[in-house]
């Protein structure tokens, strides 16, 4: 299996950085909110650790220039309180999670260190168990994957053999834009 990689997500990230007159990732976050702060329902919810800020940022690049709508909590909802765990952050990632059709788990070597991605994935799973799946990010596109156990669970996003494109990427046997809309 071919995956997507850190070096994809950062290039896409670096593009949608030169779209924009922009040069700081801070300041494509604040055009992304301006674009996104009224919008109610998303295609994916992107669960991640806010760690990998510049590799997300590629992820939503990718799936937006793939027809994507995107839920990422510090674009969208920047006030949240991501370093505690809340009633009140956990109510509105409850409330945004179902304004989602789908959720993408995106497993890099600080997933393992985020308080909310294990919430976040058994949250959408307990509602949408059939629209949950894991994005690893990998350094070669034909490392292996290897993530928490609890991750077997779920089907795994990979590259087609042909197009390098994350809309024609598969998720159980299916392309990501059928998995999603279904």
């Amino acid at each position: 299996m071919k995956f997507f990689t850190r070096s994809e997500a950062r290039s896409a990230a670096n593009r949608a950085q030169a779209k924009t007159r922009y040069v700081s990732l801070e300041s494509v976050l604040i055009e992304g909110i301006k674009n996104q702060e009224r919008q109610n329902s998303f295609d994916i919810f992107l669960s991640h650790a806010v760690k990998d800020a510049d590799l997300i940022l590629g992820v939503k690049t990718l799936l937006e220039e793939s027809g994507f709508t995107v839920y990422i909590d510090w674009i969208i909802d920047p006030l949240l309180e991501r370093d505690k765990v809340n009633a009140t952050t956990a109510d509105i990632l409850r409330k945004r999670m179902r304004q989602c059709k789908s959720l993408i788990y995106i497993h890099t070597f600080s997933s393992k260190e985020s308080k909310w991605m294990p919430w976040e994935l058994g949250y959408f799973d307990g509602f949408r168990p059939e629209k949950v799946s894991v994005l690893p990010l990998t350094f070669e596109e034909d490392d292996e994957f290897k993530g928490q156990e609890y991750l077997e669970l779920y089907p795994i996003i990979t590259k087609s053999n042909y197009l390098n494109e994350l809309k024609y990427a598969w998720v159980k046997g299916k392309r990501l834009s059928d998995f999603v809309n279904l």
